[in-house]
């Protein structure tokens, strides 16, 4: 039997989740629980569903006027949510 040199558990559940196709969508449950943090709690205070499908983020707001105000900053939180997430995921922001 080959000796392999030892590697990091982190890197051992990443090979896992590439070989099992879960990849994607743990990046997409990354980018959901991302919007707490790039809104801050104030924010997501108003927020009532959020989830991420095919890069797109769909986020629930109980604020019309909130909604419309993220939705001119749609391209910054785009960049700051897949910053937080470390990879592309969301491609497109949709606000209800």
């Amino acid at each position: 039997m080959k000796r392999t040199d030892p590697k990091q558990i982190a890197s051992i559940i990443d090979e896992a989740m590439a070989r099992a196709g879960l990849t994607d969508t743990l990046n997409e449950q990354r980018a959901a629980a991302a919007w707490i943090d790039v809104v801050g709690p104030a924010i997501n205070r108003y927020t009532s569903r959020r989830y991420v499908d095919k890069g797109v983020m769909h986020v629930y707001m109980t604020s019309a006027p909130l909604k419309n105000e993220l939705s001119f900053n749609r391209d910054k939180l785009i960049n700051a949510i897949n910053r937080a997430v470390g990879t592309d995921v969301v491609k497109e922001i949709q606000f209800h």
